[in-house]
């Protein structure tokens, strides 16, 4: 056994006396002939060069600042309050916590290649259970990237889209068309470009991920700073095809108070009702379910271990790292916006402004691979 057999090894008798058959001839050194494709390609492999922070930490926080940072913060403040909030990421946390300490642990007891969390899931429980729990993993991949190619929709729609609302008039930027099918041709086009960019590869976006974490970094200090620096204001709110104006209670303008005693105290507790985009009425689990997207993407780090100097070093260290600092932050908004926003402008104009700030880092971010390659 060595360290890269798994370590729950449940093979027959005959697959294990198979192996210590073989294992005499495993370590006998093959001979190399000079002209052989093995002598050949040894001295053209390149060392792997990605530190902790370039190879764990920078992926992993690009992986869980997803759209729910910059789109979904309000909507969990102003539906379940700031103390279900906060109970909210806990329960998130903790659940990630138990994963990550499981990569820990898997990362630290032997050796690690390349192959990311397919071989850490195989070393540990076997080729078997690593296939089965890899196509999950895969799915879910596929249900992030939908994720956030609608949160990229959501964003460019909020910013240059037509308002659905016939009673507002659209500005002079926004040009785009509106509703159902426009949103799912943006859609379709996005991630089209996305297959485009794997079928180029992936050291495109290898060459821009530290500039794209520059920006992303940039933008939160702005939306940090930006709640010292707008003074309070009345928000008007567009009428929802849901309410027509005409609900209980439904209002039609909110504030924006600014640091006040009052609005922190309105916003200690749930005030669950229904979702202004869908119709449907919120509860804990659909906040929850909303919110926890954003606690996601702790497997980028892992993912490319094969490209890490010390994968068994860099892996616990980095995700870790990164796990405490978007806790930190989702902590920090949602205190922020419990104490400046009403419940309404929480609900509603908090998404609408953050679609703005994303739609000028995704504006970058589409120019930057365009330098990379040039350079």
């Amino acid at each position: 056994m060595t360290e890269r057999t798994p370590l729950l090894n449940y093979r027959l008798s005959a697959s294990v006396n198979e192996s210590e058959s073989r294992s005499p001839l495993a370590n006998q050194a093959p001979e190399k002939l000079p002209g052989s494709p093995r002598h050949r390609s040894s001295p053209q492999r390149q060392p792997q060069k990605l530190s902790v922070f370039f190879g764990v930490v920078v992926p992993t926080l690009l992986s869980m600042f997803s759209v729910v940072v910059f789109l979904r913060i309000g909507f969990v403040v102003g539906q379940a309050g700031l103390y279900q909030g906060i109970a909210m990421f806990l329960v998130a946390y903790f659940i990630i916590s138990m994963t990550v300490l499981s990569v820990c642990a898997i990362s630290t007891n032997g050796a690690l290649d390349a192959g990311g969390a397919y071989y850490m899931i195989s070393r540990a429980l076997g080729p078997e259970f690593g296939g089965s729990i890899g196509l999950m993993f895969f799915l879910a991949n596929v249900c992030g990237s939908a994720l956030f190619v609608l949160g990229l929709v959501e964003a460019i729609l909020g910013t240059f889209g037509i308002p659905e609302d016939p009673t507002l008039a659209p500005t002079a930027h926004q040009i785009l068309p509106s509703g159902y099918w426009w949103s799912l041709l943006y859609g379709t086009v996005i991630a089209l470009l996305c297959l485009l960019v794997c079928l180029v590869g992936a050291h495109i976006y290898a060459k821009a991920t530290f500039i794209i974490f520059l920006v992303v970094i940039f933008v939160l200090i702005m939306i940090f700073i930006s709640f010292f620096v707008v003074r309070s204001k009345p928000i008007p709110l567009p009428s929802s095809s849901f309410f027509n104006g005409t609900g209980p209670g439904f209002p039609t303008t909110a504030n924006y108070t600014g640091f006040k005693l009052e609005t922190l105290l309105g916003n200690l507790y749930g005030g669950y009702s229904v979702d202004y985009t869908t119709g449907n009425m919120m509860t804990f689990a659909t906040v929850f379910a909303v919110m926890f997207n954003g606690c996601t993407g702790i497997m980028a780090g892992s993912n490319i271990s094969g490209d890490l100097k010390n994968p068994s070093y860099s892996i616990p260290r980095g995700t870790i790292t990164a796990v405490i600092f978007t806790f930190i932050t989702y902590i920090l908004l949602s205190i922020l916006a419990a104490c400046t926003c009403d419940r309404s402008v929480t609900n509603i104009f908090f998404p609408i402004f953050f679609a703005q700030v994303v739609m000028w880092f995704v504006i970058l971010v589409l120019c930057i691979p365009y330098f990379t390659t040039k350079a």
